[in-house]
């Protein structure tokens, strides 16, 4: 099921760079391709990272156009305008689709079998732009989507427990962004529902406001972030390592990616992020989910969220 592959990243701005960095770290892809408008700083991000190759993994970095896309298997889109300290993600979807609109038709041209992942933000409303302009099926395309964000609430929630984060079993739905939710009802830690593990607690119990605070600092982390340095970019590299080794070991790993969720409580034509099985062939199943009525209005909330955006998008 492992396979060794070529992974692309349109971008080298600090996400894509990190993220290559981070691939090279794991050694989970043979080659790394990074494309950039700036062929500068692409070649420079390059050079950079191979001269390390003896120390880490045997990868080929190098840096090209989109011609040299044939035999990869992932690309991912780390292009476009950042997001600046003020700035919601959602004020980035004008300039970002236009940029969107430009890179996809290329890649497609190129690799018409690979598998998409986008990260630019605002990443769910171009996920669904991604989805349509190259026509993929939806198995093919996905946003990095919560996947972040459920490793922060499980770090967050890690603390509050203080035990092991990877018995922890918390996820964080809907849009990437001001909209997300936690879905509370479905938290456990190792088969135990999350309010029975903290009932006994009397130290630290996990109330209706901590788990409010909770999840605000989850979804305010990366504004918390670009205030104090400018940007993120490791966190979200280890995210996008995540997924690119689920793929490539085809672990089928559940994780919280943005994808198409026609008919999910009601909601259609928009991506958000879900639960889903990722391995070989991408998103391999849309795991079914079940919420409480206030979550279900959360969810419908960031669905509503991103139809404004996703209804009114000029993709031709």
């Amino acid at each position: 099921m492992y396979k060794r592959s070529k992974i692309a990243i349109i971008g080298a701005g600090m996400v894509g760079s990190a993220t290559a960095f981070s691939l090279l770290q794991s050694g989970v892809a043979l080659e790394l391709l990074l494309i950039d408008k700036n062929k500068d700083r692409a070649e420079g991000e390059a050079m950079d990272l191979s001269h390390g190759v003896p120390l880490a993994y045997l990868v080929n970095v190098r840096s090209g156009g989109y011609e040299d896309l044939p035999g990869a298997d992932i690309v991912i889109i780390t292009a476009g305008a950042a997001q600046n300290e003020g700035e919601t993600r959602l004020d980035l979807v004008h300039k970002n689709t236009a940029i969107m609109k430009d890179i996809v038709p290329q890649i497609v041209a190129q690799v018409p079998d690979s598998i998409l992942i986008v990260v630019t933000n605002p990443v769910d409303v171009l996920t669904y732009a991604a989805l349509q302009i190259s026509e993929f099926p939806d198995s093919r395309v996905m946003g990095s989507g919560t996947v972040l964000d459920t490793s922060r609430l499980r770090h967050a929630l890690s603390l509050q427990a203080e035990i092991d984060t990877r018995n922890i079993h918390a996820y964080v739905l809907g849009e990437h962004g001001d909209t997300e939710f936690v879905a509370w009802s479905r938290a456990h830690v190792a088969g135990t529902p999350l309010d029975e593990y903290f009932e006994d607690d009397l130290e630290k119990p996990l109330t209706r406001e901590i788990k409010e605070e909770l999840a605000r600092q989850v979804r305010d982390a990366a504004y918390d972030v670009i205030e104090k340095k400018g940007a993120t970019y490791y966190a979200v590299a280890l995210a996008l390592n995540r997924i690119c080794r689920a793929i490539l070991r085809g672990e089928r790993s559940i994780l919280t990616v943005s994808t198409s969720v026609q008919g999910i409580y009601g909601v259609e034509d928009v991506c958000l992020s879900i639960p889903c099985v990722v391995g070989r062939g991408g998103i391999e199943r849309k795991i079914p989910f079940h919420l409480d009525d206030e979550e279900v209005k959360n969810w419908q909330k960031s669905a509503s969220a991103m139809a404004e955006f996703t209804q009114n998008l000029r993709l031709d």
